[in-house]
């Protein structure tokens, strides 16, 4: 038997997306500062290392060894939203040394304030862009719910 949580990352099919939406007791600030600053988004998921702030800026997400994702911020609403464009296309068992703009999907951070901290929805989309969509949107779906969970166990234990 699958646990389904309430929260947990949901694909679209037919347009090709993967979303989360979860509520973070912290404020906007704090989970602004989680999903755009490096050293903090480190902290729960893949190293991020980019070569300035804003939009245009790049670098990579390093997962380790052989599992470097080439990525750039598209776009900056601070601190409402900021969108990743990321080659991770996983079905295809490499990564390219460089952003593959023919290839890549975009990973979209949207905060709003609620009564008790933070409604974080992350939105990946593009998936018909990859080398195999339905493989990657289900690889991308458990991951979300992962790294996610450990963004939601760092932010609130520093609340």
């Amino acid at each position: 038997m699958v646990d389904i949580r309430e929260d947990a990352s949901v694909i679209d099919a037919e347009a090709f997306i993967v979303r989360r939406s979860i509520r973070i007791s912290a404020s906007v600030e704090k989970v602004w500062r989680a999903v755009t600053e490096p050293a903090h988004v480190s902290r729960w998921f893949g190293r991020l290392e980019l070569d300035g702030m804003g939009v245009g800026a790049s670098g990579v997400m390093d997962f380790g060894p052989d599992d470097v994702v080439p990525i750039r911020v598209e776009s900056v609403d601070e601190p409402r939203r900021i969108v990743y464009r990321w080659s991770n296309d996983d079905a295809l068992g490499r990564r390219p040394a460089a952003l593959d703009e023919q290839t890549s999907t975009l990973v979209e951070f949207t905060l709003a304030p609620v009564d008790d901290g933070t409604l974080l929805t992350v939105v990946e989309s593009g998936f018909d862009r990859t080398s195999d969509p339905v493989a990657n949107m289900e690889y991308h779906r458990t991951g979300w719910d992962a790294e996610l969970d450990k963004l939601v166990a760092l932010v609130e234990s520093e609340a």
